[in-house]
């Protein structure tokens, strides 16, 4: 019998870790196991064919908020082109009511609900030994009538009743198997983690608020693997501890751990309750590696009343004062996320939350939306709340009794507007510049958005010089009539050369901007320095050599102060020139080292 478990994710560059604990676990059918991944941006039709040309018996699917769609249909076509086979589903997004999804996805034979390492293994001792009764099998909900040849004889009944069976309890972290057997075809993606599973809080948005233990992997177990990836290392390990430092201890043994260990390549991710943080913790974190490790932390709101009716047990005034820490090192990349859609979060409200969140100065900021997941408190709480959402997966927010939709979307413009040029980091000088023009930076990112809108551009696909002259336009129209021409020029040229020193941070530029200085006449000025030897190697951070370096490098002339004029919202003249060093980067922004240089 040939089982097939299939991941759909969400990007390439991820992997899924479900697939590989449940094949790792069902070890003694390992021959008989092979996965399958794919993404939610290829085309259904081309995971169709891939499927079936590999001719499964069975076929399981890892299910969530991104993928069910997906899913549903690859089910539908599956059951005509292979009407033999067995389906089944698993995963959060099918957990909570199997038997709502079963009667919607008749062609589908039983889903496993809730941990599935245990279930899995069960079920292939029914199908490949042909013994025992589904019905013994718990955690799942399967339809009795036959609709595959291969279920036992002892199963075909005529009728197509839902049966679901007892809970299956959790599982001890311990008894899970490594899920890496081989990390050669997961060169580049980013591997997911656990070292222990539930979570101690209640915020009612989560699936995580119905359980509340948590159960740790040993430590020896967790030292051991990590040490698998930190051997191999591979680009970046995210664990998916829902709050992975809610255990003080295990968070130290981890992170001194990484500190002794460290190959100076791989990353850690972690998601964190920032308001746990110890003294020593801090103390901890600020002597690892720069981009060894990094921080996700949920604020969600600023607004107390809406913390605690989502049971969000928080101290903002602990939060700033924990990332302020953190930030002191300059080692971690520290990623905060809001949500809008929240209980008595109006949009006045969130105005004031996102910029509370923005003042923090996280290297990522994350604006969310509220998504209403069946088997979450706020599932059960959502009338009363006034709260409606998307029929569909991923069951978005449209409206509450304190956000209408036209808000919504306008904060739908905004979250454009901060991955576009915030959460990039393509755009860190000219932000912090034109921030000085208005009030707050939700009002900037705001009128930025409206230009977007009014011009079009949201429905082209922009480039990232794109961005820029979009920026440039933007400024020039916003500012146009309120200042005399001459200082707004002047203004102009000073968010060019910001704009300019933000593009070479990030890389050495085929072509210019249209919106830098002439290059020729400094053209010799350049030449004459990187002829001079002695001269150029006093400012690299290695020793002289005679290989040709001239391509890793660039120099730029500026006739402003980049920081004091980004800083102040205005022209700070200073002539002088940086030089950009592409081969030294910071780890954590990825800009290339500057030095300024006399010529």
């Amino acid at each position: 019998m040939k089982i097939l478990l299939v991941g759909i994710n969400a990007k390439y560059i991820h992997s899924n870790l479900a697939i590989r604990s449940l094949r790792s676990y069902a070890s003694d059918y390992m021959e008989s196991i092979d996965l399958a991944e794919y993404t939610i941006n290829q085309y259904t039709d081309d995971i169709l064919m891939d499927i079936y040309r590999k001719k499964p018996d069975f076929i399981g699917f890892s299910c969530y908020l991104w993928n069910l769609g997906m899913v549903k249909k690859l089910c539908r076509e599956l059951r005509k082109i292979l009407p033999d086979v067995l389906l089944w589903l698993g995963g959060p997004e099918v957990s909570y009511d199997p038997e709502e999804i079963l009667k919607e996805l008749d062609c589908a034979n039983g889903i496993m609900c809730g941990e599935g390492e245990e279930t899995f293994h069960e079920l292939l001792c029914y199908y490949m030994e042909k013994k025992g009764s589904l019905r013994d099998i718990k955690g799942i909900c399967f339809r009795s009538r036959e609709r595959s040849r291969a279920f036992p004889d002892n199963e075909s009944v005529e009728s197509d009743e839902l049966i679901r069976t007892s809970v299956r309890q959790e599982m001890d972290m311990n008894a899970l198997p490594f899920p890496y057997e081989e990390l050669k075809d997961l060169e580049n993606k980013i591997i997911y983690y656990e070292s222990c599973r539930g979570c101690p809080y209640s915020c009612s948005y989560c699936l995580s608020s119905e359980r509340k233990k948590v159960r740790f992997r040993d430590l020896d177990k967790v030292k051991e693997e990590l040490s698998i990836f930190l051997k191999a290392k591979v680009p970046q390990v995210k664990f998916v501890d829902r709050t992975f430092n809610c255990n003080h201890g295990h968070a130290m043994a981890i992170w001194q751990f990484l500190k002794e260990n460290d190959n100076g390549i791989t990353n850690f991710h972690f998601e964190i309750a920032g308001e746990l943080l110890r003294e020593d913790e801090l103390g901890l974190l600020k002597t690892l590696r720069e981009g060894l490790i990094q921080l996700e932390i949920g604020v969600q709101s600023a607004n107390e009343v809406t913390l605690g009716a989502i049971h969000r047990v928080m101290s903002l005034e602990k939060i700033k004062e924990v990332v302020a820490k953190i930030q002191e090192g300059r080692n971690i990349h520290v990623h905060l996320d809001l949500i809008a859609g929240l209980p008595y979060e109006d949009y006045a409200s969130f105005r004031t939350s996102f910029n509370e969140v923005y003042a923090m100065k996280p290297d990522q900021l994350q604006l969310g939306f509220l998504k209403v997941l069946k088997g979450s408190s706020l599932y059960g709480e959502k009338d009363l709340w006034g709260i409606v959402y998307q029929d569909e997966p991923p069951y978005e927010v449209l409206y509450t009794n304190w956000i209408s939709y036209d808000e919504i979307l306008l904060l739908k413009k905004i979250e454009s507007m901060v991955e576009g040029y915030y959460n990039s980091g393509q755009f860190e000088y000219s932000l912090q510049y034109l921030m000085k023009f208005f009030e707050t930076p939700f009002d900037l990112l705001l009128e930025l958005s409206g230009y977007y809108e009014e011009q079009g551009l949201f429905l082209l696909n922009s480039s990232r010089m794109g961005r820029y002259d979009a920026l440039l336009s933007f400024f020039l129209k916003y500012e146009k009539g309120k200042i005399e021409e001459e200082r707004l020029a002047e203004e102009a040229e000073v968010l060019k050369c910001l704009m300019v020193h933000d593009l070479y941070l990030r890389e050495k530029l085929k072509s210019r901007p249209s919106f830098a200085e002439d290059f020729e006449s400094y053209k010799k000025r350049y030449q004459a320095f990187y002829q001079d030897r002695d001269r150029l190697f006093g400012y690299l951070k290695e020793e002289r050599s005679t290989e040709e370096i001239k391509g890793r490098l660039h120099i730029e002339h500026y006739p402003f102060d980049l920081k004091e004029s980004a800083e102040k919202g205005r022209a700070v003249r200073r002539d002088y020139y940086i030089l950009y060093d592409y081969k030294h980067r910071n780890p954590l922004n990825k800009q290339a080292e500057q030095m300024i240089i006399d010529l």
